[in-house]
C-alpha cells in the first residue's frame, strides 16, 4: 500500500513539474501566417510570447524574398536579428516557430540558433507552409542544436491555417504540454493500390496548388472524428513533388455534406 500511494505521488508530482515549467513561443512570421499559430498556441498554453524581428525587414513580397533568401544561403550570410527581450535562460521550454523556405525554417532562423545558446532547452518545432517542412526542418534543428532536445512538432499548411486552433488542441493533449484528454485517432489501414474514386479524391485536393505534387499509386485512410483521412504514397514528379522520387501526401474529407478534399501537408 506504502509503495503504491508513493508511486502516485511520484507520478503526480512529475505531471506537475511538467505544467510547471516556464515555457516561451518564440516565432518568426513573414505574411502572419506563423503569427496566427504562435498567437493561437500561447493562447492555449498560457506561455510568454516574444517574435522575431530582423534588423533588416524582408520586404513581404514573395519572389523578392525568395530572391534574397537564396542569396543569403549561397553566401552563408545570415539575417542580422534585433536582440530578444526575451532571456532564454528563464525558460524550460521554448516553441519555435517559423515559415518554411526552401524546404526548411526560414533564415532569420539559422540566425536564431547560431548565435544563441539553446543548451539544455526543449524545443518543440512549430512551421506554416504551402506544401510541407515540418520533418525536415526538425530534423534540421535537430543537427543544428545538438544540445537541446528538439521534439516531435506541429505544422499546417498557410491554405489551412484556420484549423490550427483544433489542430493544435490535440496536439499539445497528445504530447502531455497541457491537460486534457483526447480520442486516440486509429492507425492507417495498409497501403494498396489506387482506386479511380480515391485518385479523384487526390486530384480534387491537390490540383490547385501551384506545382505539380505526382501520381498516387497507393493509398491507406483511417475514420477519424472529422472525417476520412488518406495516406497516399506518391511518385512525384517536378518541383513540388520531391524531385523524381517518392513521397507521402496526405488529404483529409471533412465528415459534413459536400466537404471538399484538401491535402494537409507533403512528407518527402
Amino acid at each position: 500500500m506504502k509503495r503504491l500511494l508513493l508511486s502516485i505521488a511520484l507520478m503526480v508530482i512529475s505531471i506537475t513539474c511538467i505544467y510547471a515549467q516556464k515555457r516561451l513561443v518564440l516565432y518568426y512570421s513573414e505574411t502572419g501566417s506563423t503569427k496566427t499559430v504562435a498567437e493561437e498556441l500561447q493562447k492555449q498554453l498560457g506561455a510568454d510570447i516574444e517574435v522575431i524581428e530582423c534588423v533588416k525587414p524582408y520586404s513581404g513580397n514573395f519572389n523578392e524574398t525568395m530572391q534574397r533568401g537564396q542569396r543569403e544561403m549561397q553566401s552563408g550570410e545570415w539575417p542580422e536579428l534585433k536582440p530578444l527581450k526575451s532571456k532564454l535562460a528563464n525558460y524550460d521550454t521554448i516553441f519555435l516557430g517559423y515559415p518554411i523556405w526552401f524546404g526548411t525554417y526560414a533564415n532569420p532562423i539559422a540566425s536564431l540558433v547560431k548565435n544563441n545558446d539553446f543548451a539544455g532547452k526543449t524545443i518543440v518545432p512549430f512551421c506554416t507552409f504551402g506544401s510541407g517542412g515540418l520533418n525536415t526542418s526538425t530534423d534540421a534543428l535537430k543537427k543544428a542544436l545538438p544540445k537541446a532536445t528538439v521534439k516531435e512538432g506541429y505544422g499546417v499548411r498557410t491554405a489551412r491555417v484556420a484549423a490550427a486552433a483544433k489542430e493544435l488542441k490535440r496536439f499539445l493533449i497528445e504530447n502531455k504540454f497541457v491537460q486534457g484528454t483526447v480520442a486516440p485517432l486509429p492507425a492507417f489501414s495498409e497501403q494498396k493500390p489506387v482506386t479511380d474514386a480515391e485518385k479523384a479524391i487526390f486530384n480534387e485536393a491537390c490540383s490547385s496548388y501551384q506545382f505539380p505534387l505526382g501520381t498516387p499509386s497507393t493509398v491507406g485512410s483511417r475514420k477519424t472524428p472529422d472525417g476520412t483521412e488518406y495516406k497516399f504514397t506518391v511518385k512525384s514528379g517536378g518541383f513540388g513533388g520531391g524531385g523524381g522520387d517518392s513521397s507521402i501526401i496526405y488529404v483529409v474529407v471533412g465528415k459534413e455534406a459536400g466537404a471538399k478534399p484538401e491535402f494537409t501537408q507533403v512528407v518527402r
